[in-house]
């Protein structure tokens, strides 16, 4: 078979949008189907580190990346009572010295309209509620509630955490909620330029931690604000909250933290849940792709980096002319499973260390930061070279790996 595979992609967040971007860029019209009436990105700040943006530079986003993100001077972890400064990563330049490109910070919506621009209008159903799929010979069939089924070569279920296309191939199974509340929301700099810092802070405590960032070109403050609560009552994963119920979680906790905490606006809050790696993502022509396959939990800020590798790896195989689907997407497991697997269970140790209870644990924790600072500034903190320093650009689908053309442009901080 010589023509080009037809694709559907049931979901249109970052992972989805990324993956019909990637496939249009290599000359391949797929369509996707997003359930909502207009594409929206639900959050605030987005972390898109090397692995992330070199194919966002890939995608020809480039100077609109440099244009609507922030690159961080450094990430800072502190104490979370008194303040003390416990490691310090160097980020701006050094992140472009050593993986090829700087880290940017970016408002979640804007990384999607980013993505959703490269998309042809006409290759786009809004208001599709998918209600399953399945093989069907040597294709595989979409169905929806209020749309005609679709058939394709390839259907790639791209629909998040309560995937539809999950539960379709390998049936109904509930993600566990985790015991962690997340609170997000944004400071614009209008209002209190004096919490836009040109530093990421990682304020680490008893059972929760605080992030903080500048994004949007330093025009707004991301705050993210995690706490572990035994119940998660709510019917949806996100809902809405208040800065003062947000408060209360933190009660305690810096002077610093409090006054940021207290500026926030339009807070919402997310119940964080967790599966466990899959060891199959595809059967027959259908497979997934993001938080479908591998939903992360946020503590090594990946999840959107994830999404991205998935969707441009994809491209690069279903984009060979003549390939068998089924052997496409054997080639894509191959690829992306022990990979995102690795960064699912390393983002949830990560959490853990976190929120250590004991003051002996955490002070153990601190000198190690402390230690490893010592030895070498780029070892503390962060410790996530091996997640860096992956590019996904370099994918063959022989499996042959070719070294970066991108090059990086000066930092910005608009």
């Amino acid at each position: 078979m010589n023509r080009k595979l037809r694709v559907g992609v049931i979901g249109g967040g970052i992972g989805g949008a990324a993956l019909i971007a990637s496939l249009r860029q290599r000359g391949m019209e797929a369509h996707l189907f997003e359930r909502t009436a207009a594409f929206r990105e639900v959050g605030a700040g987005v972390q898109m580190s090397p692995n992330a943006v070199k194919i966002l530079y890939a995608l020809g986003l480039r100077d609109t990346l440099v244009r609507l993100g922030y690159v961080p001077e450094a990430v800072i972890g502190r104490h979370w009572r008194t303040g003390r400064e416990n490691f310090r990563t160097p980020q701006a330049g050094a992140c472009r010295r050593m993986f090829g490109t700087d880290c940017y910070h970016l408002h979640r919506a804007d990384l999607l309209a980013m993505l959703v621009n490269l998309i042809n209008p006409r290759q786009v159903t809004m208001n599709a509620h998918c209600i399953s799929v399945t093989n069907h010979g040597q294709t595989a069939v979409a169905r929806f509630s209020d749309h005609e089924d679709f058939e394709a070569d390839v259907i790639v279920g791209a629909d998040g955490v309560h995937s539809v296309v999950r539960d379709s191939l390998f049936g109904a199974e509930a993600p566990l909620f985790t015991g962690n509340i997340c609170w997000r929301a944004v400071i614009p700099a209008a209002l209190h330029p004096e919490f836009i810092s040109p530093v990421t802070a990682v304020w680490q405590g008893p059972n929760g931690h605080v992030v903080t960032y500048a994004i949007s070109g330093g025009n707004a403050q991301n705050i993210v604000a995690v706490s572990e609560t035994p119940h998660w009552m709510a019917e949806s994963w996100h809902v809405p909250s208040s800065r003062e119920e947000m408060l209360q979680a933190f009660a305690g906790w810096h002077p610093d933290v409090l006054r940021e905490l207290s500026a926030a606006e339009s807070v919402f809050k997310w119940g964080l849940f967790d599966r466990d790696p899959m060891e199959q993502w595809s059967k027959g022509h259908i497979t997934l792709l993001g938080d479908a396959a591998h939903p992360m939990l946020p503590f090594l800020a990946q999840g959107a980096a994830m999404a991205l590798e998935d969707g441009y790896i994809l491209a690069s195989l279903l984009a060979v002319p003549g390939i068998d689907a089924t052997e496409a997407l054997q080639q894509y497991e191959a690829e992306r499973m022990p990979r995102t697997s690795r960064v699912q269970l390393s983002a949830r140790a990560r959490g853990k260390r976190f929120h250590l209870t004991s003051p002996w644990q955490q002070f153990k924790r601190d000198f190690s930061y402390k230690l490893k600072t010592i030895l070498s500034p780029h070892a503390a903190g962060q410790e996530a070279h091996w997640v860096f320093s992956y590019d996904a650009t370099a994918f063959r689908p022989s499996g042959r790996r070719v070294a970066s053309s991108v090059s990086a442009p000066e930092p910005v901080n608009g």
